[in-house]
């Protein structure tokens, strides 16, 4: 049995709780298995992805209230990943956080995405997850060919493609399939610029 979702107002004790004895970053996983001692509603094990994704959310929706409601109080920061979750104390005089535009923050907040995510929305939103995924792996691997990694500026992208083909040119005793390499490599990193 897994409970019922709670609520903000009965989430919000137990996340400052948790939060408040940690001293290091916790982890989505880290912060749902503490949270599945008290509230059987988060305990994970054998769910299916959309009960999965419930949790996930409704964690991330109240974590994204809190972290509001301590800034607006001056009481604390939070920092909010699916792999580092922190309470750090409020800093007065920093940038406020809340005024940064976030996506994901906004994502999160509106609960109309729990409510209106099926098992085909979800499947969908993995599917793009992946090939964003697969997207930025490949962009690994044409920037290693440049001898490059991220983060990195276009400009120093292409003034290290030139660097390569001025080293590499035949006219210069290079080699054409090296060329044809880097060629590649730049069509991965600036797809539009290939089609013009």
């Amino acid at each position: 049995m897994h409970g019922s979702p709670p609520d903000y107002a009965e989430l919000k004790p137990r996340l400052l709780d948790i939060l408040f004895a940690t001293q290091t970053d916790l982890s989505e996983h880290e912060l749902l298995r503490t949270l599945d001692k008290t509230l059987p509603y988060f305990d994970i094990s054998g769910l299916d992805t959309l009960a999965l994704f419930q949790r996930h959310f409704l964690l991330f929706h109240c974590l994204y209230r809190l972290q509001q409601d301590l800034w607006k109080h001056e009481s604390g920061q939070l920092a909010i990943s699916a792999l580092s979750i922190r309470l750090t104390p409020y800093q007065p005089g920093q940038t406020d956080q809340m005024d940064t535009a976030d996506p994901l923050r906004d994502y999160y907040l509106n609960p109309d995405h729990l409510t209106s995510t099926g098992q085909s929305e979800l499947d969908e939103l993995l599917g793009s997850f992946w090939t964003r995924l697969a997207r930025r792996d490949h962009r690994t691997e044409a920037l290693a060919i440049l001898g490059l990694t991220d983060p990195i500026e276009d400009t120093a992208i292409k003034q290290r493609y030139r660097e390569l083909v001025m080293t590499h040119h035949p006219d210069r005793g290079g080699d054409t399939a090296r060329i044809q390499i880097l060629n590649a490599a730049m069509t991965e990193l600036f797809p539009k610029r290939a089609s013009n």
